[in-house]
């Protein structure tokens, strides 16, 4: 199997990447909102609220917290997730600057 090489990429060029991907499935991002409407939540709620299995939810959610978008905290036998505030307003505005790019050097040639 070959290697990704991203270390010849910048680090924002990454950076977008990694949430692009942690964003990239629309579970994802149903969890991302039922955690924003809620502003926590124990995994057996988010459960409760979409059609899908306990352990696909649990690997959604693991796939956020790897790129830092939601925290956890164990509540015992539960892990309480949360949107990472600090994570969450970075990415927005890392997003906004890429999205931005567009604005400032795109002309309709096509």
């Amino acid at each position: 199997m070959g290697t990704t090489k991203t270390e010849i990429f910048s680090t924002s060029d990454n950076k977008i990447a990694t949430l692009a991907k942690a964003l990239g499935h629309p579970a994802r991002i149903a969890i991302l909102k039922i955690l924003i409407k809620k502003e926590s939540c124990i995994c057996g709620a988010i459960v409760d609220e979409l059609p899908l299995a306990q352990s696909t939810i649990s690997q959604h959610l693991k796939e956020l917290k790897k790129a830092g978008i939601i925290q956890g905290a164990v509540e015992g036998p539960s892990i309480c997730y949360c949107i990472n505030s600090k994570i969450w307003n970075s990415a927005a505005a890392t997003f906004l600057e890429f999205f931005e790019l567009a604005k400032k050097n795109t002309k309709n040639c096509c």
